[in-house]
């Protein structure tokens, strides 16, 4: 015998499982936007009709450009589905005036009748109230319809935004490849290939989804990397290539000096003026109190800030990933790791600060995944209990 509200039950089952469906397309949008979109955050929106049917979803694209939700509204099938509907959308739209208008108005526009979003909005609260205050029916974090997984990998998309966000720097992502005893490279200095044919493009991909690529001007000098993705994605974009050299090595024929993607060289304030084109650009920060001859990291991710990059791909060698690491400014860790093993040659990190075990790096695992032969590990750094 059916249960008399059995119906009703279906109905609000399968009105849940087209809303997650539609968190799950619009985390999906939001990621295209990264590397594209700083200093704004990558967003996804995918407008459900008053029958739960998907009716027009987007992404933003561009600083400047039009916002998820009205890229997702103008897609639609017509002018008129989105009255009644629903409105899924990664993070919680925007109630103020910007370079564009705000999104919580042209979701009242269109006669939205509920929102739902992932994230709240750190930079500009208040957009789930405005909509509550004019009637729609909003489902924001911890409710039925936004279970917690999407909250968290709508937040790990736009994690580079809201830690820019909560720091005032650049997300800073340490990628490296190593053999399982921690070897970047044999005795000789020989490393290609310690990692497999899906590995690097893998990286190539990590690549696309950055701001900046940065590296230290002793691996500039050592492996003269073009550091830009290959092949070319179809919109031309190319992260910017950092190369934190202070004092000015940086040879006139080097590859990150080409015009395959746009460079940043980070000079020490007494660095001899570079030979380099036109088109280069060039900083200029002080050295480091406590590294004979380095930068000083929070004055070069400030320079990098105010140029509005939001996410940087730490590639440079073992001494500045231990710089990075011993400063406490490393936000992710990418380990790309080879079942193999060397016994001998130079390791993936140099010192990092850590004198004690209690002083150690501990990370949290995000994702493990397997990538043909290899194993690439997502990991996030915790808090040091020495600190």
């Amino acid at each position: 015998m059916a249960h008399p509200d059995g119906g009703a039950h279906d109905a609000r089952s399968g009105d849940h499982d087209r809303v997650v469906a539609a968190l799950e397309r619009a985390v999906e949008l939001s990621a295209r936007g990264l590397g594209r979109v700083s200093p704004n955050p990558a967003v996804g929106c995918v407008i459900l009709d008053a029958e739960g049917h998907m009716a027009g979803e987007g992404w933003h694209a561009r600083p400047g450009g039009p916002h998820a939700e009205v890229v997702a509204l103008d897609g639609a099938r017509t002018p008129s589905s989105a009255a009644g509907g629903t409105a899924v959308v990664t993070l919680e739209p925007c109630p103020h005036t910007g370079r564009t208008g705000p999104c919580t108005q042209a979701l009242l526009k269109a006669g939205i009748s509920r929102v739902v979003y992932a994230v709240a909005d750190p930079l500009h609260e208040g957009g789930g109230e405005v909509l509550q205050q004019a009637g729609v029916e909003v489902h924001g974090p911890g409710s039925d319809l936004v279970p917690a997984e999407f909250t968290q990998s709508a937040a790990f998309v736009n994690e580079p935004w809201l830690t820019a966000q909560r720091t005032s720097r650049p997300h800073v992502t340490w990628k490296f490849a190593a053999t399982l005893d921690g070897r970047s490279a044999a005795a000789d200095g020989t490393s290609r290939w310690i990692t497999g044919d899906e590995v690097r493009a893998d990286v190539h991909q990590l690549r696309d989804s950055v701001d900046a690529v940065l590296i230290g001007a002793g691996t500039q000098r050592t492996d003269d990397p073009q550091l830009t993705v290959r092949p070319a994605p179809q919109d031309g974009r190319q992260p910017l290539r950092v190369i934190l050299d202070p004092s000015g090595t940086t040879a006139p024929g080097s590859r990150v000096l080409d015009a395959a993607a746009p460079t940043l060289l980070v000079l020490g304030t007494d660095a001899p003026e570079p030979d380099a084109p036109d088109r280069v650009q060039i900083a200029r920060v002080p050295k480091a109190m406590k590294e004979a001859g380095g930068l000083d990291l929070d004055s070069v991710l400030a320079t990098l800030y105010a140029r509005d990059v939001r996410s940087i791909l730490l590639e440079g060698g073992p001494s500045l990933a231990g710089s990075f690491l011993a400063a406490g400014l490393v936000d992710r860790v990418v380990a790309y790791l080879a079942p193999a093993l060397l016994g001998a040659g130079p390791a993936a990190l140099a010192d990092a600060g850590v004198a004690t075990i209690a002083g150690t790096h501990r990370l949290e695992p995000i994702d493990v995944t397997t990538l043909g032969p290899d194993i690439r590990l997502i990991a996030r750094p915790t808090r040091r209990t020495d600190r």
